[in-house]
């Protein structure tokens, strides 16, 4: 585990709750890696439509996942998943992922698989010398890092994080994600026990990240 004076900071939510552009900032404000867990699965759904293997077909992902050589390479402050040495392309953002997803990271071995990949980000954010790592996700704060310094939630109302998505120039089925990945069996999305809750809904970016910031600085200086 991370040394005492390593700091973990958790945020979980639905699409376009304001999960990565926070991150992005915090970790920028405190000299944090971050690490965006849902572009993981993006990219592991895009790898697998590739190789024709579909979510329902255990039997072949349980053969292909063991097979893929995942690592770390870093942009900038941000923490880039590699597979079998190759970086992610802009299609982990296309319609046709966002449709699958969901149904990929709702399988138990496929949630297993990346599992110890991140939570080996704390070697990574250690060995490039920063002060912490701010990871973000549907399940940090409740599966991935359940006693991480600070877990935060943050949710929207649906109608307002889609026309987020439009405005970013992305089509999102918003409502179908969110009831797929908050009832899954496996890792649901949910609001972990003790974390700090936050509507963003009526709420700029600046105004998020100020909360969240206030938290953090209690145990960790901005730069």
């Amino acid at each position: 585990m991370a040394p005492p004076s390593f700091i973990i900071i958790a945020i979980d939510g639905g699409a376009a709750s304001g999960k990565s552009s926070s991150s992005r900032i915090l970790a920028d404000r405190f000299n944090l890696l971050h690490v965006d867990t849902g572009s993981f699965y993006r990219q592991i759904t895009c790898e697998l439509l590739g190789r024709k293997v579909s979510p329902a077909d255990i039997f072949s992902l349980t053969a292909a996942l063991p097979r893929l050589k995942l690592s770390t390479q870093l942009n900038g402050r941000s923490a880039q998943m590699l597979i079998d040495g190759r970086p992610a392309t802009d299609e982990i953002r296309s319609q046709y992922v966002n449709e699958n997803v969901s149904h990929y990271a709702a399988v138990p071995v496929v949630r297993q698989a990346l599992l110890a990949y991140q939570r080996g980000q704390i070697g990574v954010a250690q060995e490039h010398d920063f002060r912490g790592l701010v990871m973000e996700g549907r399940d940090i704060g409740s599966v991935i890092f359940p006693q991480a310094d600070f877990r935060f939630y943050l949710h929207a109302d649906p109608t307002e994080r889609a026309k987020r998505r439009a405005q970013e120039g992305q089509q999102d089925s918003i409502a179908e994600r969110d009831r797929l990945d908050s009832s899954r069996k496996t890792s649901p999305l949910t609001c972990p026990e003790g974390a700090i809750d936050i509507d963003s809904t009526h709420l700029t970016l600046e105004q998020v990240v100020a909360q969240m910031s206030a938290a953090i600085a209690t145990k960790l200086s901005p730069l």
